[in-house]
């Protein structure tokens, strides 16, 4: 699991860091709220970690701006602030959980792995990746105004891409996963709506593309 973590004290943040990674987490430190929103806008995490009081940024604005953009990254707040108002603010932004400091670390590590299992059993509505978005409500793909509306199949490849970022997916795992186990397609079919996709992923002009490696499969990945 890899966690994005923002603390702007430095000597707690090490301190966390090392705890996280004993847990076998991996874990981005950053420690102000621009870079956090960065961080968190240009690669993909499982979970986020954001102290309220940061400079730059508040851990507010961040978690506002993520929220505004359709991301649905469970986010931990950490804040010094026990005020019950500031713990409403932060959950009506869209956090999902609040932790007042000092807090003792195995209940961080508690909190977290509570955030992460209600993130497995929740799967965003839209899916992004660089400037790429499907919306799995209207099978839509999107390049900011551009959009394109997907047969079932395409989309149901597209999605299968984009719910497994940075995994190389056989021919034969595409297959069974959107043709299914019972299917007569042969695997030719395949590269066939591989190309279809790459096609319209250029015509959109988006920044992500379908890679191939050889006797491996097939994934999704930044081009810029």
């Amino acid at each position: 699991m890899k966690l994005l973590y923002a603390e702007d004290e430095r000597s707690l943040s090490e301190a966390v860091v090392d705890v996280l990674e004993y847990h076998k987490y991996k874990v981005d430190a950053v420690y102000d709220g621009q870079d956090a929103l960065d961080y968190a806008e240009n690669d993909q995490y499982d979970g986020i970690i954001l102290d309220v009081m940061m400079p730059r940024k508040s851990g507010f604005e961040v978690l506002r701006a993520l929220r505004a953009k359709g991301d649905r990254t469970p986010i931990l707040l950490l804040t010094a602030k026990a005020e019950v108002e500031d713990r409403i603010q932060g959950l009506d932004l869209g956090a999902d959980d609040y932790l007042p400091k000092p807090f003792a670390m195995g209940e961080l590590l508690a909190r977290i792995r509570a955030m992460l299992r209600r993130r497995e059993e929740f799967t965003p509505d839209l899916l992004t990746m660089g400037n790429l978005s499907l919306d799995r409500q209207s099978y839509t793909l999107c390049v900011g105004e551009n959009r394109l509306l997907l047969p079932k199949l395409e989309f149901q490849m597209m999605e299968l891409f984009l719910l497994n970022r940075g995994i190389y997916l056989s021919t034969e795992d595409i297959l069974v996963k959107v043709w299914g186990y019972d299917t007569d397609a042969e695997i030719g079919i395949v590269w066939v709506y591989i190309s279809y996709l790459r096609k319209k992923l250029t015509s959109l002009g988006a920044d992500v593309a379908i890679k191939a490696k050889r006797n491996i499969g097939y994934t999704l990945e930044l081009t810029t």
